[in-house]
């Protein structure tokens, strides 16, 4: 697979840095993840997927949990 080419967060390997380059939400959801440090070309660490229970990133020096169905929505290269 071409590492390029925008996927869901979802698809990420434990492990993978990626940068984040859109998210498919509404306003107030954008507005949640953007005061969590996540906005337009962030570069995020998966720490956890396992593909079962929460999703585990790491954002500067920050780790956060992602529900399933915020993970869904987040694209990423």
């Amino acid at each position: 697979m071409d590492r390029k080419q925008p996927r869901l967060l979802t698809t990420v390997e434990t492990g993978e840095k990626v940068r984040l380059i859109r998210i498919n939400a509404g306003r107030g959801l954008n507005s949640r993840l953007a005061s969590m440090g996540l906005h337009l070309n962030v570069e995020m660490t998966v720490v956890k997927n396992d593909h079962r229970g929460p999703f585990v990133i790491s954002v500067k020096d920050s780790r956060m949990m992602l529900g399933r169905g915020v993970v869904d929505k987040i694209q990423v290269v």
